[in-house]
């Protein structure tokens, strides 16, 4: 295994190559001093701890002026990899290759102490990232400047905010003139002001041309600043290439763990049974797709399947369709565009066509059957379902066009 490889056999014009890293953790049980506890620990394994796979072979470039980006849900293992090209971790096997120095903000706080100046602990970070005191004293009037922190530094580190803080380490990072700069999830500390710093620094990057990897759970930033990405998932790499690709690669991981979450509620509501009518199934479906998240100004249908026990005559079937603050946004029946109002014994299915001008948000279809004046069956929060994506606007109360099909 090794941590990091001279530049033998790598082209000039990549600046990182990464080989079959891959990465385990040692989780060690917990501890019991009870005897039951001990003998139950014994049969149930051979040593005191079980091992995390992270990384799992992982292999990919980085070419010099590339803004590449790193994408995964928590725990995917960005963070483990972007340790182990800046050298904090180790890799079980594999090498990392850097072409030039490479500098990281990774963790905030990472050489820094609290107990020293600003000043000061510009010198020893500059320092821990390899550059000679001549050095930081070329970049320290650049690093203050970025910073905004010039009445500060010579107070002691314990004594700033923590976004004085990441100020102070975000400019140590991008004003030390590396090769190579790591950054994780930057964009998402610090106050507004400060991520806008942060974003006209990147454009300027990108126009310069420098090499900067970036992790993000931001696909916007992807999509804006990055010329190539990757997806990493369960510690391997999931996606590579372009950045709309990954980025969508990504969304659509959380979009479909985010409807089986959610249809999975929907298939745990019970049915009711009414009098002489009986609710068989409902469903949400777009694009000839049932669904339960739907985006802004996707059209959709409510499939609604009922039993009558006998005929009802004068028959309304009504649903309504409810925000997360209780607001009734549409209210519809069966009436709407059809004449029919008599239900004969058996199955029947109506099909609510909408014209989508929701908001974004979560909805609830809360469903009324009745025949004439006698009510016959009500049942709140039958189904749920989502509108993706929020819009510039808030809509609170809409008027979607309906259409209803009867068989």
């Amino acid at each position: 295994m090794k941590l990091s490889d001279k530049t033998d056999n790598l082209p000039d014009d990549v600046a990182l190559r990464v080989s079959h890293v891959s990465k385990d953790f040692k989780l060690p049980y917990e501890k019991t001093n009870s005897l039951k506890g001990f003998v139950f620990n014994t049969i149930r394994r051979q040593n005191g701890y079980t091992i995390q796979h992270v990384l799992k072979d992982i292999s990919f470039e980085v070419k010099k002026g590339d803004f590449f980006g790193i994408v995964g849900k928590n725990g995917s293992g960005k963070s483990t990899l972007l340790k182990i090209i800046s050298r904090i971790y180790s890799p079980n096997s594999g090498k990392v290759q850097v072409n030039g120095k490479l500098v990281p903000f990774i963790e905030l706080g990472v050489g820094f102490n609290p107990e020293l100046t600003g000043r000061e602990n510009v010198y020893l970070n500059g320092a821990m990232l390899g550059f000679s005191r001549e050095e930081i004293d070329n970049m320290y009037d650049d690093i203050v400047d970025f910073a905004e922190l010039g009445d500060f530094m010579e107070q002691k580190l314990k004594n700033y905010s923590s976004g004085m803080q990441v100020r102070l380490a975000f400019s140590v990072a991008i004003k030390s003139q590396g090769d190579i700069l790591v950054l994780d999830e930057v964009l998402a500390v610090g106050d507004e002001a400060f991520q806008k710093k942060c974003r006209d620094y990147f454009f300027e990057a990108k126009r310069e041309k420098k090499t900067i990897i970036l992790v993000t759970h931001s696909m916007g930033d992807v999509r804006q600043f990055c010329n190539k990405a990757m997806l990493i998932q369960d510690g391997v790499i999931a996606k590579f290439g372009e950045p709309d690709e990954v980025a969508s690669a990504y969304s659509d991981y959380f979009i479909e763990k985010e409807q089986e979450a959610v249809q999975k509620d929907n298939e745990a509501v019970r049915l009711e049974q009414g009098d002489g009518v009986r609710m068989v199934d409902i469903q949400v479906a777009a694009d000839g797709k049932n669904t339960q998240l739907l985006d802004i100004n996707q059209n959709f249908d409510i499939r609604i399947a009922f039993e009558c026990e006998r005929n009802v005559p004068h028959g309304i079937f009504e649903i309504n369709l409810v925000d997360q603050q209780g607001r009734v946004v549409l209210a519809t029946s069966n009436l709407v565009n059809s004449d029919k109002d008599t239900f004969t014994k058996g199955r029947h299915e109506i099909i609510f066509k909408i014209e989508n001008v929701l908001a974004s948000g979560d909805y609830d279809i809360n469903i009324t059957a009745a025949s004439g004046d006698d009510l016959l069956l009500k049942q709140s929060a039958v189904y749920h379902f989502q509108v993706r994506k929020a819009k510039l606007y808030d809509q609170s109360l809409t008027h979607p066009k309906v259409s209803v099909k009867l068989t």
